[in-house]
């Protein structure tokens, strides 16, 4: 690689782990940087999966204050993140991808329409007298459900999951937004993590370990410059950039 190439991929593993620390969809920008740079697609996803883990333990790490009071049912969310992503890195190995790739803007779509209209769906659960007294069986049925299934689609394809898990959780919780972000960020971490593991045991000649550690080092400091700057967003700020930065993912992925 040359030395415009290594900068070039550097930063943008800054730009991704920041994104993903805030939103999620980071890979929107990495992948198609080492595809410009002449890296086969596939070798080109699995690298920055790997390359994209080092950003979402940093981006965790910095949302940690935000996780407090979650554990009750993020011990729920995170055995059905760990099962769904392994499902989805056994689909990969099994499917085309052009499977998913139809339904991802789909997906996109509707997550991005529960993300606007959150407050909304929040303010009516609060009518009903829901938001106060905690999660019923049935709710908390359907969010271990709905997060497996962002586990299985992360799991094969990884981009936007985390505007997937927001869409969702802001459906069923009566949750701020920024503690949201904190449990996303957990969550999409676990998925990253077994489908890098999925890549480096199944195809580990095919991974370039330079251009993933490029993108690790990028997205290491990118997950902490997200974390910092992220929280002192106000929530209608933070669900604008979710929103802008879903749209111009899905114009990326019909284009």
């Amino acid at each position: 690689m040359t030395v415009w190439e290594i900068v070039a991929i550097a930063a943008a593993g800054l730009g991704a782990g920041a994104i993903n620390t805030l939103v999620g969809s980071g890979t929107l920008i990495t992948f198609p940087t080492l595809v410009a740079f002449g890296f086969p697609p596939v070798t080109a996803t699995m690298s920055n999966a790997i390359g994209l883990v080092a950003g979402g333990v940093s981006g965790t790490w910095g949302y940690r204050r935000e996780l407090r009071g979650q554990w009750d049912r993020l011990r729920w969310q995170l055995p059905a993140s760990l099962i769904g992503a392994m499902g989805g890195a056994w689909l990969l190995l099994h499917l085309p991808e052009t499977v998913f790739q139809s339904v991802v803007p789909v997906l996109l779509v509707i997550a991005l329409v529960l993300v606007v209209v959150q407050p909304r769906i929040q303010a009516w659960a609060r009518s009903r007298g829901a938001a106060e007294d905690g999660l019923s069986t049935t709710r908390l049925t359907l969010l271990v459900v709905g997060t497996l299934a962002v586990g299985v689609y992360g799991g094969y394809f990884t981009a936007a999951q985390g505007i997937l898990l927001i869409g969702v959780m802001g459906a069923i919780l009566p949750e701020d937004i920024q503690r949201m972000n904190a449990a996303k960020n957990l969550l999409s971490l676990v998925v990253n993590v077994v489908a890098a593991l999925a890549y480096t045991i199944v195809a580990f000649d095919r991974i370039s370990w330079a251009a993933a550690g490029l993108i690790a080092i990028g997205s290491l400091v990118g997950g902490v410059l997200g974390a910092r700057y992220g929280r002192r967003l106000s929530p209608a700020a933070l669900r604008g950039v979710i929103v802008v930065v879903g749209l111009i993912g899905l114009w990326n992925l019909l284009a």
